[in-house]
């Protein structure tokens, strides 16, 4: 059963805090069952991600509402950013000022939103669910009356975050129509129906919520997998984000990434506490059943979920109030966030290779360089290990090894620039232009390997497999303009590929769909030509998206640099490298700008 069709999200974030700390317990896997959610909050995920726009019905909540997991409850506790504090009611206003006013107030998670809920009826403050998730909303909401004791607010929501932390960004502002309903008490009014749910403006959800990412493995332990989800930032949010970690990855990246936690492993207590920097979590009997190894894994996990957790420093296991022994040093020795050679991977001057800023260009070995030359190549992408490419050329798709002959593995002219992983000895990946959900991986050996796919209809610009060889990137360029996904890599026990995941939209440049390319473990970048130049979109994959500064001229490749910075080659063969203020040239002239792993 799927939790949510989207972070398309655009695919993610959700926004609120999980609303329990004891959220039921997914398997080690993560390929089990989830609770069902509300219909309404997935709805705007859906249409959000889809790009329609919504008129939700009359009664509708806060298009994040539905059900949550049922758990040890978190207690609300002060703000530990920065803390908005709201006024209540001030006695005698209108319907609509109440309105108002309740909307503005909802920014205050003091106390449980206690503010907040001065403007709702006796017998509703309590009922109400602010942790259900958040809107977010450019400029002010429009209030209409449609009954004598019921308002309408229609808003427009830029983005949304759900009672996970699962932010999914609308690709274009959607519309939304909520109700509330009221009472008199006294002499004055009082909400007695509202959406569970917040409505926050971008710059206040970036005062009060802060990303962080949840760690997990990869099915073979070599890679940590980050899954980027948003929490309120209150003292309380290190039992937030264990809780998050707990309760499994988001359904999208599900048969990509497992956890080290035994199944249904949840925490004891119902807070994670922190003294001197350490972090001590209680877990349930159920962590028993790890084993050492996993133990080490779960540690790790913990570790590197909370390292954005200003307080933490470190992480203690406990079961139910007893010490569980784990090898106090030592690491599973996964990658996170593996990075690549900084110098541009470039055909140049006849030869394959490095450059540098001279020019000059450190071809690559084994015989490498000389082959891929001879190809004429125009794209070209190197493995980690370095020890094997995937070549397009007129001719096809070639794999070339050092110290082997050549092989071409595809013969078709349709195809985008293919990709390359390290799993199981390595695969070159291909599909074609026209046809989206025809994707194939090769084994180095040429044998080829369908992978199923429901990538939508439209022209395929790029597509392009994670540098931890979990996800897989998606150009597209369709009637609406371009689209770009992110899939989970499903594979068999073999290691070797066999689907992709349900697509999960993420934000894109506009205009005409150029290329994509991922710049680290979270964030991706692509690139569409408009009329006054590239536009270059950053975007964070469950998370918000930037876009840089414009070069000047036509760009015709994006590749992910060194420590996160992004390289680009122009129509005139220069590479440009990003910078923080801007794009500046590397002093390379290049025919082909190559991926490198």
């Amino acid at each position: 059963m799927t939790r949510r069709t989207a972070a398309g999200r655009t695919a993610a974030d959700q926004g609120g805090a999980r609303a329990t700390a004891g959220a039921a317990a997914r398997p080690t896997t993560g390929a089990a069952a989830r609770a069902p959610r509300g219909g309404l909050r997935r709805s705007l995920a859906v249409a959000l991600a889809a790009l329609t726009l919504v008129a939700l019905a009359a009664c509708a909540a806060i298009p994040v509402s539905g059900d949550v997991r049922s758990g040890q409850s978190i207690k609300d506790e002060s703000v530990s950013g920065v803390e908005l504090r709201p006024d209540g009611p001030s006695g005698g206003e209108d319907q609509t000022a109440v309105l108002r006013g309740f909307i503005a107030a909802a920014t205050g998670a003091q106390n449980n939103y206690a503010t907040a809920r001065e403007f709702l009826s006796s017998g509703f403050s309590q009922k109400w669910n602010p942790r259900q998730g958040v809107t977010i909303s450019d400029g002010s909401g429009q209030v209409e009356r449609v009954g004598a004791n019921e308002l309408t607010y229609t808003l427009t929501a830029s983005a949304s975050v759900d009672a996970d932390g699962e932010y999914t960004q609308a690709v274009r502002p959607t519309t939304s129509t909520l109700t509330f309903q009221f009472v008199r008490e006294g002499d004055d009014w009082r909400i007695a129906y509202a959406p569970d749910g917040i409505i926050l403006s971008p710059v206040r959800f970036q005062s009060v919520f802060q990303q962080h990412a949840l760690y997990f493995f990869d099915p073979t332990g070599d890679s940590l997998v980050p899954d980027v989800r948003w929490f309120l930032a209150q003292s309380s949010v290190a039992t937030r984000v264990v809780s998050a970690l707990l309760a499994g990855p988001a359904d999208w990246l599900d048969g990509a990434v497992v956890s080290a936690f035994p199944k249904g492993t949840q925490l004891s207590l119902n807070a994670v506490t922190i003294e001197n920097g350490t972090a001590q979590v209680d877990l349930s009997s159920a962590a028993l059943r790890a084993s050492t190894a996993d133990r080490v894994r779960m540690r790790e996990q913990l570790a590197k979920s909370l390292a954005t957790v200003a307080s933490v420093s470190s992480v203690t296991l406990t079961v139910e109030g007893a010490s569980l022994s784990v090898p106090s040093s030592g690491s599973s020795d996964a990658q996170q966030n593996p990075d690549v050679d900084p110098r541009p991977l470039v055909e140049a001057r006849g030869k394959v290779g490095y450059a540098a800023g001279t020019g000059s260009v450190s071809a690559l070995g084994g015989g490498m360089s000389q082959q891929i030359v001879a190809l004429d190549p125009d794209a070209v992408a190197l493995s980690a290990s370095g020890t094997f490419a995937a070549v397009r050329s007129d001719e096809g798709v070639f794999v070339v090894r050092s110290g082997q002959q050549r092989l071409r593995v595809d013969t078709r002219t349709d195809l985008v620039a293919p990709s390359v992983d390290d799993v199981g000895g390595g695969s070159v990946w291909v599909a074609s232009e026209d046809q989206p959900s025809k994707v194939r991986s090769y084994s180095l050996t040429g044998e080829p390997h369908d992978v199923s796919t429901t990538l939508p209809s439209g022209k395929l610009v790029s597509f392009q497999v994670s540098r931890d060889s979990t996800r897989a990137l998606a150009l597209l360029q369709t009637a609406d303009g371009p689209a770009l996904y992110v899939m989970a890599i499903e594979r068999d026990r073999d290691r070797v590929p066999t689907a992709l995941g349900p697509p999960v939209r993420v934000q894109a440049a506009s205009e005409d769909a150029v290329s994509a390319t991922w710049v680290s473990d979270v964030d991706v970048a692509s690139v569409g030509q408009t009329e006054s130049g590239p536009e270059i979109v950053r975007t964070t994959i469950g998370g918000r998206a930037t876009t840089l500064p414009q070069p000047d001229g036509r760009a015709t490749t994006i590749v992910g640099g060194s420590g996160g910075s992004l390289l680009l080659r122009m129509s005139n063969g220069q590479v440009l490298q990003s910078t923080g203020g801007g794009w500046e040239p590397t002093g390379v002239t290049a025919s082909v700008l190559g991926t490198q792993r």
